[in-house]
């Protein structure tokens, strides 16, 4: 309930945002707007209220929203008010450059919204990330990762040009994915090595089922932080503080690598060699129901987490650049999808994938964040240039005011109608998709 409210109330403001910047706009150049609705009203309307000229409403349909500008062809195909003589008050009789204006009024929005989130997130929180220079025992490598070329103890100095300097598995995926980096320098065994990523492996980070692989994680001991009551670790004489080195008699010192190993024993009992001060205990313990009764410490024992602060001067050209690297990344992901390189299988998700994405607790940084960068997202889809899409009509205004000529509105109705036809058939493909993926 908690993400889809969360949802909810994300789209609901990118949604009004972004129409009231086509109303804005319309109203500036003395157009007639018909109706302005959050959400869509199919039949009926949950809300609706004449004020002026305008219907104000909520739909009932949370698939957007939008508004309707006298004298142009939209989605709501009102061919009826498009067969009588144009009025001076419609978007049909305006001249290019402001219906240009008036179309462009959304993405601008959108985009002038991402920014100044992203700015407001800056100054507000921050940004949190590990200092790898404290990662003393390098990282800690998931197959996937090894796939990658990647080793247990690798500590990772640039991924292609980038240096490596915020310890974040993400730029990994986004270097290798998005700007087709094929090399990672990193020291291993205190030596410096240049790994060349294999294409395939690289291209296999796009696919689903390694969406939520973390591919590096700091690597840590496995030092004993808790030791619940009456429970076979206690009874087998463990104590807080001991490092598990061995795990029947095979030397292994690691969180990552320990797991792995009591997880491919069979039976309850295991015999563990510890480290408490400069002795070494062999123990055995019998699990109770495959659990020893144990915790590690918190990982930020073993590492630094820095809080990099922000100035309002500081946070603009920061929230800038985020905004504008968002988009650039957006960009080339939809070039890779275009030549094959990422499969639109993977590649396109619903709101279901979106949705996930907020978290099942409300957190106000991790929202805001979500939707500074859902509104940067809008802004490029609207942008493409699908009839339906802002995009579209943008492409048939700068055509229009280039050549002079106007594209007959019998032609609009045409390509709105395929273009709206095509939106539907890739909502309902990135639904299934969703479905398919999440439920089977």
């Amino acid at each position: 309930m908690i993400t889809a409210l969360q949802l909810l109330l994300s789209l609901s403001i990118l949604v009004v945002l972004h129409e009231l910047g086509h109303f804005s706009a319309a109203k500036w150049f003395k157009t007639k707007v018909e109706k302005f609705y959050l959400f869509f009203n199919p039949g009926f309307a949950l809300f609706k209220k004449q004020i002026g000229e305008t219907e104000y409403g909520i739909g009932w349909l949370p698939l957007g929203g939008y508004v309707k500008i006298a004298g142009m062809i939209d989605e709501s195909f009102d061919t009826e008010q498009m067969k009588q003589p144009p009025q001076p008050w419609e978007f049909r009789s305006k001249p290019a450059w402001q219906r240009l204006i008036i179309m462009a009024g959304g993405v601008f929005v959108n985009f002038v919204l991402g920014i100044v989130l992203f700015t407001m997130i800056l100054m507000v929180w921050g940004e949190t990330y590990i200092d790898p220079d404290s990662v003393k025992d390098g990282v800690a490598v998931t197959e996937l990762g090894q796939q990658l070329g990647l080793r247990d103890g690798d500590k990772i100095i640039k991924v292609g040009d980038t240096p490596f300097d915020k310890f974040n598995g993400g730029l990994i995926v986004r270097e290798l994915v998005i700007n087709q980096t094929r090399q990672i320098e990193v020291v291993r065994n205190g030596s410096s090595l240049t790994v060349d990523v294999p294409e395939a492996a690289a291209l296999s980070l796009t696919k689903h089922e390694n969406s939520k692989d973390r591919i590096i994680t700091p690597r840590m001991p496995y030092e004993i932080g808790k030791v619940n009551p009456d429970s076979p670790g206690e009874r087998a004489g463990i104590q807080v503080g001991d490092k598990i080195i061995a795990v029947n008699s095979e030397p292994t010192q690691y969180l990552h690598t320990i797991v792995k190993a009591f997880a491919a024993i069979e039976g309850d009992d295991v015999n563990i060699t510890v480290q408490r001060g400069q002795a070494t205990h062999d123990l055995s313990v019998t699990r109770e129901e495959g659990r020893i009764g144990i915790e590690t410490y918190d990982f930020n024992r073993y590492y630094s987490e820095k809080r990099q602060s922000y100035s309002f001067g500081e946070a603009i050209p920061a929230g800038w650049s985020k905004s504008t690297g968002f988009i650039t990344d957006q960009v080339k992901a939809f070039g890779q999808m275009f030549r094959g390189k990422i499969k639109a299988k993977d590649g396109l998700g619903s709101f279901i994938t979106i949705g996930k994405m907020f978290g099942p607790t409300w957190d106000w940084e991790r929202f805001w964040r979500m939707t500074a960068s859902l509104s940067l997202l809008l802004a490029f889809i609207n942008l493409l240039p699908i009839p339906a899409l802002d995009g579209g009509y943008i492409m048939f205004l700068i055509y229009e005011s280039i050549t002079g000529k106007k594209i007959p509105e019998k032609a609009m109705e045409i390509l709105t109608m395929i273009g709206f036809i095509f939106l539907m058939a890739l909502m309902v493909f990135a639904l299934y998709n969703d479905v398919s993926k999440h439920f089977f």
